[in-house]
């Protein structure tokens, strides 16, 4: 056989072959998941690059599409949250939680971690607000349901967030739970250098 002629061969197979799985790919991302997922993957990504009306809206169109989308909740929570709109994101929040407690299955791993995330959440919200004693709350809470969802950022999220030694929700917890049980003069509840590092949550 020529050579030239099955080089030919074997680099259009190729690229035949990674144009149908990336067809495949996206066909299975689009039409498989469950109802809304695409749009929650997509407000996701929003959220990331901080186009919180952006992201709002893929929520929200997640939300129409499947009402009371777990992920959606979250999102939505997060971009008020982000945007320090505090007050929508509790409400969002104490939503998500009692939707979540009332719905779960003992097997829903996802649900079970999303539920953690949320305490999470909640717990950074009210650390941000200057209440802490709520935030120790939230933090035990999120710890008990699913210590390991909350564990802190991974690798990936380590090297594109630039903080290697990010605050997890243990450490904070142990932290607000030493500076709580000292007289009130004494206590040292926010070092803004360190705060910073801690990021929310979204399973």
């Amino acid at each position: 056989m020529n050579p030239r002629v099955l080089r030919r061969f074997i680099i259009i197979a190729g690229i035949s072959t990674f144009v149908m799985f990336s067809f495949w790919a996206v066909f299975k991302s689009v039409w498989e998941s469950p109802p809304g997922d695409y749009e929650v993957r997509q407000g996701d990504i929003l959220l990331t690059d901080r186009k919180f009306d952006e992201a709002m809206d893929r929520f929200d169109g997640a939300l129409k599409i499947s009402p009371n989308h777990r992920g959606a909740l979250m999102g939505r929570a997060l971009v008020y949250l982000q945007s320090e709109r505090y007050p929508e994101a509790e409400a969002e929040l104490t939503f998500l939680i009692d939707y979540l407690k009332k719905s779960l299955e003992s097997d829903d791993r996802t649900g079970i971690g999303t539920l953690a995330a949320a305490y999470s959440n909640r717990g950074i919200l009210y650390d941000r607000t200057g209440r802490y004693e709520k935030a120790l709350a939230d933090y035990i809470d999120a710890l008990k349901t699913d210590a390991e969802a909350v564990d802190g950022p991974g690798i990936v999220d380590k090297v594109i967030y630039g903080t290697p030694d990010a605050a997890t929700v243990k450490n904070r917890a142990i932290y607000l739970k030493q500076q709580l049980d000292l007289p009130k003069e004494k206590r040292l509840l926010r070092i803004p250098e360190i705060d910073k590092k801690q990021r929310t949550y979204k399973p």
